[in-house]
């Protein structure tokens, strides 16, 4: 990797960084420009998967006062985050790519649907307001964005900010810290799970670390003073670009 290629990386780094503790999706920046540099598409997901988790950990501190009071919530979900991060690392490992991508841009769909129109659809589906356990198909539904989050992860954060606005009371800047929390948890399984079994590009996910990281408090700082409709017209936004950039 030359000079240039270490800080077109870093630089794709920060971006991903910064848009995975406002939304989700840096994956979108930092897996095509491992493939630019000539990283082969496994060892560049599984070396972007390991670069990213310090980054939506830098993400989830950030946003920790939006965490608080939110303990309980935290205990319920972080599992089905922790066992569904580790099915999808299993499948990455394991299974031929063909067999996600066809699924892939329509649950990114769903997702930017579900977050554009949860507002009215909050109305139709039954949450307990009076508690923070919220809807009961939360947990499998954050289980199996898990999955997906472990073999690939983009848009991740699309998909569980949809989950989170339609099964959970809370305001959209509170789901957001629960989301950055949960995402954490994916991607560090993960990457403890492709350490220990897989081949890494150290240096790729080296410079993808240290630029995720400082994205992500970078993110934190100011995604947090979005407005909830500019957030979710954010989400949106770069729910189509992943669909358009996984389509073509």
């Amino acid at each position: 990797m030359t000079w240039f290629e270490a800080l077109f990386v870093l630089v794709a780094g920060v971006g991903a960084g910064t848009i995975n503790a406002v939304v989700g999706s840096g994956t979108l920046l930092t897996f095509p420009a491992l493939l630019a540099v000539g990283l082969p598409p496994v060892l560049a997901n599984v070396s972007n998967s390991v670069g990213l988790s310090p980054g939506t950990a830098a993400g989830a501190i950030g946003y920790r006062r939006e965490l608080e009071g939110q303990r309980g919530r935290m205990i319920r979900l972080v599992p089905a985050s922790l066992v569904g991060g580790v099915v999808g690392a299993v499948l990455l490992l394991t299974l031929p790519d063909s067999a996600f991508h066809a699924v892939v841009p329509v649950l990114i769909l769903l997702g930017c649907v579900l977050v554009a129109f949860q507002p009215w659809l909050s109305k139709w589906i039954s949450v307990p307001t009076h508690t923070h356990r919220g809807a009961w198909w939360v947990i499998p539904a954050v289980f199996l964005t898990g999955v997906y989050g472990g073999y690939f992860g983009a848009a991740q954060g699309v998909l569980l900010m949809a989950i989170l606005g339609l099964g959970l009371d809370a305001n959209l800047q509170r789901m957001n810290g629960l989301k950055n929390v949960l995402a954490t948890v994916v991607n560090t399984v993960a990457a403890i799970l492709f350490v220990i079994v897989a081949d890494v590009d150290w240096l790729a996910a080296g410079l993808i670390a240290v630029g995720s990281t400082i994205g992500g408090f970078v993110g934190a700082r100011y995604g947090r003073k979005l407005p909830p409709i500019a957030l979710r017209v954010l989400i949106v936004l770069i729910g189509v670009v992943a669909i358009v950039t996984m389509l073509f």
